[in-house]
């Protein structure tokens, strides 16, 4: 059995989590200022010492130290001498960053059409009714066999079925200007604050979060999220995709010794916070069925209650830092929190929780049958890596010499929906002037105008861009990756 140090309990007995229910999800919660941060990261070594690939979303800009070694202070070597550290050994592990806006590491981009019309409803604030339009033009570009790839080939395919909507209205029902116009701006919202520069291509392989350096360590991707909180819905949107996309397109595995890969996701209650049912329900099934996928989610938040408790339920791994008690909703926060755990008769849990000093915690791991143990009070091992973020200059350093440079750098702009729109335009007006030339129009024709000639010329082409109808997945994303190379998961470093 492979076992991850966490820490040690008041007896100097070690807790450990079970390699083998690293995949069984997990809760690290606690007030500001309590730890949490530092547990993530001695969490994120762990699984990279046994070869597990992690992702996780640095909001705060702090975990870039994770590539280099740690400088122990005082406090540090104390906790080592306690806890009886033998083989603390200071270190650096192999690391990637990922920047949505290419700044401080890699691009980090999705197609529209792998986003899909639910999870773009979301960044667009979209009502029920808009939504469901939304879902109309992805269905649209699909039967006419046109990629939604960026900005401007939503913003096109959108402006067409608002001058075509009468012609579209016998296959695809009413299609509301308003509701299209509202789309369309909202669109426009989103471009000018920055926000849509993450969808392009070229689009995220998945294979380049599940890495392992040369001597089998895996290796930690970072994504600086310290911009993208301006923002909470993309920020939460792009993560929520990141994890559908796992689930889609990662084979079953079954009960494995460990995980392929484990997911932090910290700011944890953005992702649930004015979050439609439907969103919520489809959250609730991807984390639900991921695991058999082999990938662990660890939410990082400040309060369990943050947490739906169809969600909250999965979570087997939890760690429960300090709760302040100051409020009503606090004590609520700290009574919640304390319910959640198999009760150990020798801690008054929920009074603990608000005593717990910087670096403690309450900690339940499953067993080995997947059982919860009972919760325990430990002191938690402190990260071998630096705690603290990297220089500008240490940062550009890693990413100059990463794998992946220049892979992800240069935006593509490729033949799609906005290329492939203008394209049939002009066949369609050069169609309608050869219509009008002054020639006797045999008894019975028709002329076509210009909007016939238009979906004419775009109904003979249907499928020949996809070939078929795009099949889409659990959050209307493409299945199979919409035409992106996907090769094997092999070693890059």
């Amino acid at each position: 059995m492979t076992e991850l140090l966490l820490g040690k309990n008041a007896k100097g007995e070690a807790v450990n989590l079970d390699l083998r229910m690293g995949n069984r999800h997990g809760l690290i919660a606690g007030a500001t200022g309590t730890g949490k941060t530092v547990t993530l990261q001695r969490l994120a070594e762990g699984f990279a010492r046994q070869g597990v690939s992690v992702f996780m979303a640095d909001v705060k800009g702090d975990l870039s130290g994770l590539a280099q070694p740690g400088q122990p202070s005082e406090k540090i070597q104390a906790r080592v001498a306690e806890l009886k550290l033998a083989d603390f050994q200071p270190k650096g592990y192999p690391t990637v960053f990922w920047d949505i806006y290419g700044k401080k590491g890699h691009s980090l981009r999705s197609t529209a059409s792998e986003m899909g019309p639910l999870l773009l409803s979301r960044v667009l604030g979209l009502n029920e009714t808009q939504e469901g339009i939304l879902r109309i033009v992805f269905k649209i570009a699909d039967d006419q066999g046109l990629l939604l790839l960026d900005m401007k080939d939503l913003q096109s395919m959108i402006g067409w079925i608002s001058e075509h909507a009468k012609d579209l209205k016998s296959d695809y029902g009413n299609l509301s200007t308003q509701s299209l116009s509202t789309i369309q701006r909202q669109l426009l919202v989103l471009s000018e604050s920055g926000g849509g520069i993450f969808l392009g291509e070229p689009a995220l392989r998945l294979e380049h979060l599940m890495q392992k350096d040369f001597s089998g360590i895996g290796v930690i991707s970072v994504l600086d999220a310290t911009q993208l909180m301006s923002d909470p819905k993309v920020y939460t949107t792009f993560m929520l995709w990141l994890l559908s996309e796992l689930f889609e397109h990662l084979p079953e595995v079954g009960d494995q010794d460990r995980p392929k890969l484990v997911f932090f996701f910290d700011e944890a209650h953005l992702l649930f916070k004015e979050a439609p049912k439907a969103l919520l329900e489809k959250i609730e099934q991807v984390v639900r069925l991921i695991r058999s996928k082999g990938v662990g989610v660890y939410f990082v938040t400040q309060n369990p209650l943050d947490i739906p408790e169809s969600v909250l339920g999965q979570l087997g791994n939890r760690v429960q830092h300090a709760l302040r008690a100051f409020t009503p909703l606090d004590q609520k926060a700290v009574k919640v929190a304390a319910q959640t755990f198999r009760q150990n008769p020798e801690i008054d849990t929920e009074k603990v929780i608000t005593e717990l000093g910087v670096g403690e915690a309450l900690v339940s791991m499953l067993d080995a049958q997947g059982s919860p143990t009972v919760v325990q009070r430990v002191k938690i091992a402190p990260p071998e890596s630096r705690i603290g973020p990297l220089t500008d200059a240490e940062r550009s350093e890693r990413v100059s010499r990463s794998p992946l440079s220049g892979q992800y750098d240069q935006l593509l702009d490729r033949e799609s929906a906005f290329e492939l729109l203008k394209k049939r335009q002009l066949e369609a007006a050069a169609a309608q002037s050869e219509a009008v030339k002054p020639a006797p129009a045999p008894r019975g024709s028709q002329r076509q105008t210009t909007s016939e000639a238009f979906v004419t010329s775009a109904a003979r082409s249907i499928g020949s861009q996809l070939g078929n109808q795009i099949i889409r997945g659990v959050l209307g994303s493409i299945f199979g990756g919409g035409g992106r190379k996907r090769g094997g998961f092999g070693g890059l470093f």
